[in-house]
């Protein structure tokens, strides 16, 4: 099994679903906080650069949502400035395998189950992405550790 950096939003039930569902595979998790790391470009493309831009973007995030951002109309130096600047609107979570230094975005099952491995005989949804209702927002964070990346 693995041991991952995860870089969470605290309080979000997404999240807590996610840790869950990795500890259950065995994995062991250093939970970081996402919107208080001190994130440099450097960094944060070292997750983000083999995706389209448009999927660097947490979907939930109210400017998203509102349509006050749309991460389909900028280029990857005005996302990473915005992303830096508004960690709130990083898809999440960030993950870093520390065994071999891969890193992995969002929580689409299969692709985590690929990457990692889940338990195969869980019943779970094939994306763990998102907050647990889809009616309401996640909690703000209240406080959390600090991630110098």
């Amino acid at each position: 099994m693995s041991h991952l950096v995860f870089f969470e939003k605290p309080g979000c039930g997404g999240n807590a679903r996610q840790r869950a569902t990795l500890q259950a595979a065995g994995h062991t998790l250093e939970r970081r906080n996402l919107l208080t790391a001190h994130w440099t470009p450097e960094a944060l493309l070292e997750f983000l650069a083999p995706l389209p831009v448009p999927e660097w973007f947490n979907r939930a995030a109210p400017r998203i949502k509102s349509g006050e951002v749309l991460p389909e109309a900028l280029d990857a130096e005005a996302a990473l400035a915005l992303l830096i600047a508004e960690p709130l609107l990083i898809r999440r979570p960030l993950m870093l395998n520390t065994t071999d230094g891969s890193r992995h975005v969002g929580f689409d099952t299969a692709a985590v189950t690929a990457w990692v491995g889940l338990d195969p005989s869980a019943q779970r949804p094939p994306s763990l992405e998102g907050c647990a209702s889809p009616t309401e927002s996640c909690h703000p964070p209240t406080g959390g550790q600090h991630a110098h990346v």
